[in-house]
């Protein structure tokens, strides 16, 4: 994973229209960012996304304390990403007039509570029943966290403070998981449930404090479903992300195979621990050159994701060529939520959201068939087959992207 509204009426048009919006600011000092605001929303993508991959750092406890099956508590993160894609669009569509600092707030509170039943819960079905609603939750933050973030600067500024509210992903991975299931084994898993709740719960106060207030869309000025759709240069944008998550996710999902292919079988930790770092690198890259290159970064990292998947398959079993290309794929993956959220809103102005659920649609799909794909091409091929399948798909991907300039284009419509 796993997202704007505005106050004037709709207007679904070309990028060619947004001329008047330039990408370079007014002459003068640049405005500061609204740090604290954009931390916050960083927070929330954090403990969001850690409530969703938490299950899987603590299956064993998990399993044993609820009494079932490791695979069943895998089951807790695929319902939460199914449910995500299943309702972003709809959701999105039914909640676009609601002011969106308060639906924010709505979001943060119904985070608490998934993790407050989590933690208390000792039935299996409560917990799923909970994660399905935790998913829900996700995808409306999803699509709505992109065009929220974008809205709070000027639009020469939008990329670099989408990446700012972004970072809490890649934190999420390379840092909450791992601390989280540490934390987990040692003070046991309700535990840091619940503390992860109490955290979210204690958001609500910093939200208020920093983060403004904008109106939704008025119910008369909104474009439908099929005229958002249809803005010069989404579709583009949708399928250069199904291929690049997908491309990512074929190969990501079985790290752990692969990882043991190139020798790196003890040293797993190590190897994410590089693919986070990375990440966190690509973002910071990524936020400090979006809003005036958005086209070049794009088609670097799908280029450095398929160059890099593609060096493990032809040196999988070297571990230093292999662990440098790891480092290369998070560096291309980290910055990825930011550009691939930050070019729909530039294209669909005030129609963010709307685009965005599109967005979160396509990103979980591809997740998901990613997993899928993957386990196919390692029924069939075995664990070398993964990077060469990735690759392939990644240089669609790149394809896809030189293609599109629509968009991709260098100018912001506005918020």
């Amino acid at each position: 994973m796993s997202s704007s509204p505005l106050t004037a009426p709709v207007a679904v048009a070309s990028v060619a229209d947004s001329a008047a919006f330039p990408d370079s600011a007014s002459p003068g000092p640049e405005p500061r960012l609204p740090i604290g605001g954009l931390l916050a929303l960083a927070a929330v993508v954090f403990l969001a996304v850690l409530t969703e991959i938490l299950p899987a750092g603590l299956l064993p406890q998990m399993s044993a304390a609820l009494q079932v099956s490791e695979s069943q508590i895998g089951q807790l993160v695929t319902v939460y990403a199914l449910a995500t894609a299943l309702t972003a669009i709809p959701l999105i569509a039914l909640t676009r007039g609601i002011p969106r600092r308060t639906l924010l707030l709505v979001l943060v509170i119904g985070f608490a509570l998934v993790n407050v039943v989590t933690a208390v819960s000792s039935s299996y079905s409560v917990i799923l029943i909970a994660r399905v609603g935790g998913g829900v939750l996700a995808g409306l933050l999803w699509a709505m966290m992109a065009g929220y973030a974008m809205r709070m600067v000027p639009p020469a500024q939008a990329g670099k403070a989408l990446a700012l509210a972004m970072v809490g992903t890649p934190l999420a991975f390379a840092l909450g998981l791992p601390l989280g299931t540490l934390l987990g084994t040692l003070l046991g898993w309700r535990m840091i449930f619940g503390l992860i709740a109490v955290v979210t719960a204690l958001l609500v106060i910093w939200v208020l404090l920093t983060v403004p207030q904008f109106a939704g869309e008025r119910a008369g000025g909104r474009a439908t479903l099929w005229q958002v759709f249809r803005t010069p240069g989404l579709a583009a944008i949708l399928a250069v992300t199904l291929t690049f998550v997908l491309a990512h996710n074929v190969t990501y999902t079985y790290i752990a195979p692969l990882m043991r292919a190139s020798g790196w079988s003890d040293h797993l930790d190590v190897a994410l621990l590089v693919f986070g770092v990375s990440a966190i690198a690509g973002i910071g890259l990524v936020g400090m050159l979006i809003d005036r290159h958005l086209r070049p970064l794009v088609l670097l990292a799908t280029a450095v994701l398929a160059v890099a998947t593609l060096v493990i398959g032809v040196a999988g079993s070297n571990p230093i060529i292999t662990i440098i290309a790891v480092g290369l794929w998070g560096l291309a993956y980290g910055g990825a939520p930011a550009l691939l959220q930050n070019a729909p809103a530039r294209v669909t102005g005030e129609a963010a959201d709307v685009a965005q659920s599109m967005v979160v649609t396509v990103w979980n799909g591809a997740i998901a068939a990613g997993a899928f794909l993957g386990g196919v091409a390692l029924d069939l091929g075995g664990v070398g087959a993964l990077p060469y399948v990735a690759g392939a798909i990644a240089l669609v991907s790149l394809l896809l992207a030189f293609a599109a300039r629509t968009g991709f284009a260098a100018r912001t419509r506005q918020f």
